[in-house]
């Protein structure tokens, strides 16, 4: 917890200072650490509500990303590790898992 607590007050007053030097008004926050209650409370104590988040229910990490990475390797010959990167990639377009594999 206070490990988390210092985390999240050194990245307030960071984005605070941001705003100031870069002279913006808003913040946005994304990303599977945009789902962390007390950096919220931190920022918009910090930042005074000029700050914006997704619902926590679409604050994701890149554990999916790392999921689909293993996939790949499992079901590929090749194991160099190498993937086109592509952000946003729709699901639909993945093809589908073998039925017979664990």
């Amino acid at each position: 917890a206070g490990f988390e607590r210092a985390v999240a007050e050194t990245l307030a007053i960071k984005c605070k200072r941001a705003l100031k030097s870069t002279r913006l008004e808003r913040l946005i926050v994304a990303g599977g650490v945009s789902a962390n209650r007390r950096l919220r409370a931190s920022l918009d104590k910090a930042v005074k509500g000029r700050v914006y988040y997704p619902p926590p229910a679409l604050c994701t990490d890149n554990g999916a990303m790392i999921a689909l990475a293993g996939w790949f390797r499992r079901g590929s010959a090749d194991r160099t590790g190498e993937i086109a990167v592509r952000p946003r990639w729709p699901l639909e377009e993945l093809p589908p898992l073998e039925p017979d594999r664990p």
